[in-house]
């Protein structure tokens, strides 16, 4: 568990900087820009989108791909970092042992 905590605050410190790219680009544009998921992901590896797309619609179903995942490459980079780091924290949380009392 605690190498989810560890992906959980390494995605949101990514996630914090991709906020801080596009604040500074927006900045100095004078506009909102907001860099895409899919955006990001292709620059980065082009090949491995393909192939999550390939093997989501051969082997899963194609409509996971297109209504699902095609909305989510669509979605500001910071914001799937950062929705990815919660998930992978509150995963990783140690769990609550219980007093033996009933709930208050």
């Amino acid at each position: 568990m605690l190498i989810f905590r560890l992906v959980g605050y390494l995605l949101a410190l990514a996630g914090l900087g991709f906020l801080i790219v596009d604040g500074a680009r927006s900045i100095a544009a004078g506009d909102l820009i907001l860099t895409r998921f899919g955006q990001s992901w292709y620059d980065l590896d082009r090949a491995s989108l393909n192939g999550a797309q390939a093997l989501v619609q051969r082997y899963l179903h194609p409509y996971v791909w297109d209504p699902v995942i095609a909305t989510i490459l669509q979605w500001p980079t910071f914001a799937v970092a950062l929705g990815l780091s919660l998930l992978f924290v509150v995963i990783s949380r140690p769990r609550r042992r219980g007093t033996g009392a009933a709930w208050r």
